[in-house]
Order: structure tokens, then C-alpha cells, then sequence
């Protein structure tokens, strides 16, 4: 295979400029699709689900969720008594931990320890950000525990996703405002992230849980992937069981979310790579 990128790169010796730049970027294409086509060639026919349920941590019920498929990930507050023993034990699954930072909401809601707010300056969101991490060691990624407030301002937002890069940690944007800048400040930064499409369990009757997973399987087949985040309320785990059990009746497939941020940054740069292409004439 590395003869053949070499091969292909050779090509560009003897040609004008205009052509060479058009030559790179194919072989750029080119070279990206060779080296995940083992990935994408089992996925080819199937639209994929990430499921992240949040507020982990809180009580001991919560453990309730241990019972979902270990594709499930656990977004796990800090600084609770139970936070660096559940980020262990779906470590020891090699099931996918996430730190669940609180940040300031507008509703002005309690927000529990480990909090970031707009009067914090970088230094003290960095301070809060690292104590937070060190109770739930096992976190790859973040997302935000509310932070309608907090994820509008771009000042904190990139204070957060600098640190997140030092700590080469994902980034879900739970997206509880439409206002939110945060995952595009991620990717300002070269953080890898996504966003929430669908809260599973905004209420608990069974009937609407069902009316937002179809939502979330439509979405997931319109665009390839899609994101649910989830609650450890009983109600909410013994729906899951259930829907996720069925999934491949709707040629879908549920993946961890550190395997999603990653399908969709390889899209992201297959679509630059693409527009560039264009351009180029």
C-alpha cells in the first residue's frame, strides 16, 4: 500500500503548477479513502447511534445503568461521592467515561461542584476544569452538564477547549441552546467533537422516549451518524434495553462515541479535501 501512495504522489514531478496543486489534492482524497476503507467497509450499509447517558454519580441507583450494552457512554459528574467508582468500573468494561462539567445555566440553577461560570477568569476555569477531571480519571471526552449561559461566550469556551487539547480529550456539545458556540470552538482548536440530536428523556413516558429514539434512528439515516444523550433514570434504562436490543432490525448500529467523534473528523476532513478539489480549476 505505501508503494502504491508513493507511486501515485511520483506523479506530480513532471507537470505545471495549476496541475500539480489539482494532482496533491486527489492523492490527498485518494490516500484518506485507502486508509479507512477497512473501517468504512463493515459499516457501508448501516447508519450508526452513539447513546451517552448523563448525570451519572449522583446517587448509587445509578449503577442501574452498568446493565446497558458497553457501547453506552457514562457522562459522570464530578466531585460526588460516587464519581471516581463508576468512572473505574466502566473503565474496567472498556466501556467510554466522559467528565460531565456543570456550567452556568440562565435559569440560574444549582449547579453542583465542579462548576465553570462566566465571572471565572481562564485561570480559574482551567483550576476548576482539572480538579473536576481528576475525580472521574477515566475520562477520554467532556460534554456539559446545562451551560445555556456559559456555552453562548466565546472567551470561556475557548479557555475550556484549550485545556481540552493539552488533554487531548473529545468534546460533545450537549447543545441546551441553539445559541451555543462550543463545538465550534472545539474544532477551532482541533478538538475532536459532536453535538447532541436528541434528548432521549425529556419525559419519561414510554411513548415519548419511543417518538424521540425514531427520531434518532431517521436522523442517523439521513446523515450516517447521530448522537443521544440519556438519563440513569429507571424508566429511561429499561427503555433502552429494549430499543437498543432491536436496532439491527432498522440496519443500525450503536458505537461508542469515541469511535463517532472520530467517523465524523474523518468526514469533516474527506469534505475539505473535497472542497478544495473544486476550487481548484
Amino acid at each position: 500500500m505505501l508503494a502504491l501512495v508513493i507511486l501515485t504522489a511520483q506523479i506530480c514531478i513532471e507537470i505545471d503548477q495549476k496541475s500539480e496543486l489539482k494532482i496533491k489534492a486527489l492523492f490527498l482524497s485518494f490516500a484518506a479513502l485507502v486508509l479507512t476503507l477497512p473501517m468504512l467497509s463493515a459499516k457501508i450499509a448501516a447508519a450508526d447511534i452513539a447513546v451517552i447517558i448523563d448525570d451519572m454519580g449522583n446517587t448509587h441507583r445509578d449503577s442501574q445503568a452498568f446493565s446497558l450494552p458497553t457501547e453506552v457512554a457514562f457522562s459522570i459528574l464530578p466531585l460526588t461521592r460516587f464519581s471516581a467508582k463508576f468512572s473505574q468500573r466502566a473503565a474496567n468494561e472498556k466501556r467510554d467515561v466522559m467528565l460531565h462539567i456543570p456550567m452556568e445555566a440562565l435559569s440560574g440553577k444549582a449547579l453542583g461542584p465542579g462548576a465553570i461560570t462566566v465571572d471565572m477568569n481562564p485561570q480559574q476555569i482551567r483550576q476548576t476544569l482539572a480538579a473536576a477531571l481528576s475525580s472521574v480519571p477515566d475520562a477520554i471526552g467532556v460534554n456539559n452538564h446545562m451551560g445555556s449561559k456559559l456555552t453562548q461566550l466565546t472567551f470561556p469556551m475557548q479557555t475550556t477547549m484549550s485545556f481540552l487539547t493539552e488533554r487531548q480529550l473529545f468534546f460533545v456539545d450537549s447543545r441546551t441552546t441553539r445559541f451555543s458556540v462550543a463545538e465550534n470552538v472545539a474544532q477551532a482548536n482541533g478538538v475532536l467533537s459532536t453535538k447532541r440530536n436528541v434528548f432521549l428523556d425529556h419525559e419519561l413516558d414510554p411513548v415519548q422516549m419511543d417518538v424521540q429514539f425514531q427520531r434518532l434512528l431517521s436522523l442517523a439515516k439521513k446523515y450516517g451518524t447521530a448522537v443521544c444523550i440519556a438519563h440513569p433514570h429507571p424508566e429511561s434504562i429499561a427503555y433502552l434495553t429494549t430499543a437498543l436490543a432491536k436496532l439491527s432490525e432498522h440496519n443500525v448500529s450503536l458505537i461508542p462515541i469515541s469511535e463517532m467523534v472520530r467517523l465524523q473528523e474523518l468526514a469533516r476532513i474527506g469534505s475539505s479535501d473535497n472542497n478544495n478539489l473544486i476550487s481548484l480549476d
